[in-house]
């Protein structure tokens, strides 16, 4: 028998659990994840997430929200890449909406200009069809939607 795989009890297992929710809000997915990390089996890992919403360590709206709140404050990201990101987690549509409540609308358009500005004035392509598909392809990699680029582009452009 290998001595080196570290085995737990559901109830260790609840408390280390408790542990990493409380660090920082964690999605259903996650958690799963790391139970099968600890090689717990699939009842063990059933209670143990049941324990965790009961206790409310585990909420994924709240998660969501955190998320998308955390992803456009701090890394700037628009609401596209949040929503991939989201949606790649398994998150319903009703939580990603929930977690886009979160952005404010004059607030986001600021982050987006000051963004889509900086990488304007870092551009020194002379080519102005290059200059402007490097700023595209920034901001759409960003995440932000389309119609906002485009529109942003004509704006810096016709100057």
């Amino acid at each position: 028998m290998n001595d080196s795989v570290k085995t737990y009890t559901v109830e260790e297992a609840k408390r280390r659990l408790e542990r990493y929710c409380a660090y920082q809000e964690r999605s259903h997915r996650q958690v799963r994840d790391k139970l099968r990390e600890m090689r717990m089996i699939p009842l063990a890992i059933d209670e143990v997430i049941v324990h965790l919403i009961k206790h409310d360590f585990l909420n994924e709206e709240r998660f969501a929200r955190s998320y998308a709140r955390g992803k456009f404050r701090l890394k700037k990201w628009g609401r596209d890449r949040i929503t991939r990101s989201l949606y790649a987690m398994g998150l319903t549509d009703y939580l990603i909406e929930a977690g886009l409540e979160e952005i404010d609308e004059d607030e986001y358009q600021e982050v987006f200009d000051a963004v889509a500005e900086k990488k304007f004035a870092s551009i020194k392509d002379t080519n102005p069809y290059k200059a402007k598909a490097k700023l595209a392809n920034y901001l759409l990699y960003r995440g932000f939607e389309p119609d906002l680029v485009y529109s942003k582009i004509d704006e810096l452009y016709e100057e």
